[in-house]
C-alpha cells in the first residue's frame, strides 16, 4: 500500500532567550514574543507532535510510532528516535552539554543521549557560536569552570547562513544571539547547563547549572566533529548531503523545476525551510511552503516535488 506524507502541527516552547522569528520568518501563530522552539517533527512526551490532516489526523506522532510501526519501515526500539526543531536565538543560550545515550540511561530515567546538528537558516552578521573547549584534561576544565574563566575556555566559531555543524554527545556548546537552526538530534530533552551568564528570569532567579553532570560527560580534550560534505545535482534538484553518521544522516534538498525522487529510506523527516511547491504523489497533490513539516513514510515509494524551494531531510 502506498502511504501519503504525514504533515504534523508544530509545538512551541517559550524560552527566556526566545524572540519572534519563528512568527516572522515562517508564519507560525507563536505564543509569545519570546517563543524560542518550535518542535516541529517530535514524538518526545515533552512535545509530540500532532498530525495535521489525511487518515491519522489527530494521532500523536508516538501513537503512530506504537500502533502503525509499517509506516516506518518496522524500525525497532521502544520511541521514536529523531527530533527535528527550529529555533529563534534572539538572545545567547545556555552553554551546555548533553549525555550519551549509557550515561542518560543511568542517570535520567531511561532517556536517550543527545547527539544533535545544525543547519543555519539565518544570522545577524558576525554571529558566533560556542563550539568545544580548550581544557586538555578534565582536572583544567574543573579549574576553569570552576575560576569562572569563560573567555579561556569556551571556543567561538563565526557563523553564517547555510553553514552546518555536527554536535556530538560530549560536545561543549551554544548558539548566540541572532541566529535561526534547524536542528536535527536525538529524541532526548536532557540538558546540562554549564554556564548562563549570571543571567536572571522574570522572577530574578539564575536558572539551575549541572555542573557534575556536565563535567562527567564532556569530552575532553575537545575534538572537532569536521564533516565531508558532498553535492549531486540531477533533473530538478541539488542534494547537499551534510552528515551520515551514526544516528542520523541529513541533506539539503533545493528544489528548481521538478524532481522526480524514490523514498528507499524507513522514512524521511522533512522541513521546508525556504520557497513553496506541490509535492505529488499517488495522484495526490500535497502543496508545501516555508514552515511546512512532514513525514514520508515507508511506503511513499515515487513521488515528485515541483517549485523552488528548500528542505533539510534526515532519516535513522
Amino acid at each position: 500500500m502506498t502511504q501519503s506524507p504525514i504533515f504534523l502541527q508544530p509545538e512551541f516552547k517559550e524560552r527566556i532567550w526566545g524572540g519572534t522569528a519563528l512568527r516572522e520568518s515562517f508564519g507560525y501563530d507563536i505564543p509569545s514574543d519570546l517563543t524560542g522552539e518550535c518542535w516541529a517533527i517530535s514524538a518526545h512526551p515533552n512535545g509530540p507532535n500532532i498530525v495535521a490532516s489525511g487518515p491519522y489526523k489527530g494521532k500523536t506522532l508516538a501513537e503512530l510510532w506504537d500502533e502503525h510501526r509499517e509506516l516506518f519501515g518496522g524500525a525497532e526500539g521502544d520511541r521514536f528516535p529523531l527530533l527535528t526543531k527550529i529555533l529563534d536565538a534572539n538572545q545567547d543560550l545556555s552553554v551546555q552539554v548533553h549525555p550519551d545515550d549509557y550515561y542518560a540511561g543511568e542517570h535520567e530515567n531511561g532517556e536517550l543521549g543527545k547527539t544533535e546538528c545544525w543547519y543555519i537558516i539565518d544570522c545577524k552578521e558576525g554571529a558566533e557560536i560556542v563550539y568545544g573547549h580548550t581544557a586538555r584534561t578534565r582536572t583544567e576544565l574543573v579549574t576553569m569552570i570552576n575560576s569562572g574563566d569563560w573567555d579561556n575556555l569556551l571556543r567561538r566559531i563565526k557563523i553564517k547562513p547555510g553553514d552546518f555543524y555536527y554536535v556530538p554527545s560530549g560536545t561543549i556548546h551554544a548558539l548566540c544571539e541572532g541566529t535561526v537552526v534547524l536542528e536535527t538530534q536525538q529524541s532526548s530533552d536532557t540538558t546540562y547547563r554549564v554556564y548562563d551568564y549570571d543571567r536572571t528570569d522574570q522572577n530574578g532567579e539564575k536558572r539551575e547549572l549541572h555542573l557534575t553532570q556536565a563535567i562527567n560527560v564532556t569530552t575532553v580534550p575537545h575534538v572537532d566533529s569536521y564533516v565531508d560534505e558532498s553535492t549531486e545535482t540531477q533533473k530538478g534538484i541539488t542534494i547537499k548531503t551534510f552528515v551520515e553518521a551514526e544516528y542520523f544522516s541529513v541533506y539539503k534538498w533545493e528544489i528548481d523545476g521538478a524532481a522526480e525522487l524514490t523514498q528507499d529510506a524507513p522514512f524521511l523527516l522533512c522541513s521546508v525551510i525556504e520557497g513553496e511547491g506541490k509535492l505529488t504523489q499517488g495522484g495526490e497533490l500535497f502543496p508545501i511552503s516555508k514552515g511546512t513539516n512532514f513525514i514520508l513514510p515507508a511506503e511513499t515509494n515515487d513521488f515528485t516535488i515541483e517549485g523552488t524551494c528548500e528542505l533539510i531531510v534526515s532519516h535513522i
